[in-house]
């Protein structure tokens, strides 16, 4: 019984769900999910810190994640341009899949640090407020790939593999009952352990202003490197490695270096702090 269940992880047949004579995309459901999840959530970090008010979080995030989609939307059309050459109204059908999390994190974030500054609120302390909320967000969403059973992994027959129909195997170049690795559920996972890790960094250090969102990034990045090049979906190549990895490695490079940046900007303001506690 143990061994049929740890056979593989079964595919949804459908990417709705049906809530009596309601037919909900599964896709956009998560996505609008992990977003309320995190407005919640940020919003009452922001609130027991005095950042912001329960209210004025509402406002930011809204803002927010519709320029999150927006933005995660235009991204994955540019870079899969082809997939959409002669049939252009489809970059509108979000619900099919395809948000680009670089455009999503992007856009997202200067427009919800507009709205911030807008509401007279710091965006440093609101993208810090934020920064353990986004992973789960992502986390929640990641969910939606599953019911669409896109973006997995390359072949395995470990006992986690990943079940997709026979029509979705064929259209990988797989032939059917192939398992693949779940690479949705490396990410949900992965992107809850950040959430959790920035949590604790945050109780023992007290990071500064902004600097917990460039955690959050240099973490995320290092692990999506990883869980890209597990997988097989159509992707741009240069050197190797596919489009995403590279912008992973880019990003992460840059995170580290503002977190390096902002530690040797703030030090002499520390060495003052602490000569003038002991005069």
């Amino acid at each position: 019984m143990i061994n049929a269940l740890l056979a593989a992880i079964p595919s949804p047949s459908s990417g709705s769900i049906h809530i009596g004579p309601l037919r909900l995309n599964a896709y956009g459901l998560m996505i609008a999910l992990g977003a309320i999840v995190a407005v919640r959530i940020a919003g009452r970090r922001a609130e027991s810190r005095g950042v912001a008010t329960m209210d004025d979080f509402s406002s930011i995030g809204t803002w927010g994640v519709v320029a999150g989609v927006i933005g995660g939307r235009a991204y994955h059309v540019a870079t899969s341009v082809d997939s959409f050459r002669g049939r252009w109204v489809e970059a509108l059908y979000v619900w099919h899949g395809g948000l680009g999390i670089w455009g999503g994190i992007t856009l997202g974030v200067v427009v919800g640090m507009w709205r911030a500054r807008a509401l007279g609120r710091d965006p440093l302390w609101i993208v810090s407020c934020a920064a353990p909320a986004i992973p789960v967000a992502q986390a929640i969403g990641r969910w939606g790939n599953w019911f669409n059973q896109e973006l997995f992994g390359r072949p395995t027959s470990l006992p986690w593999a990943l079940e997709v129909s026979a029509a979705k195997a064929k259209a990988a170049g797989y032939a059917a009952g192939t398992t693949f690795h779940p690479t949705f559920l490396y990410e949900s996972l992965g992107c809850l352990a950040i959430a959790w890790l920035l949590v604790r960094i945050e109780k023992r250090t007290e990071p500064a202003r902004g600097r917990l969102f460039l955690v959050y990034v240099a973490m995320y990045t290092a692990m999506r490197f990883f869980i890209e090049g597990l997988r097989i979906d159509p992707a741009r190549h240069a050197g190797g490695l596919r489009l995403n990895q590279w912008v992973s490695i880019v990003v992460f490079l840059a995170a580290v270096t503002s977190l390096i940046s902002s530690r040797r900007r703030s030090a002499p303001a520390d060495e003052a702090s602490t000569v003038n506690d002991h005069e």
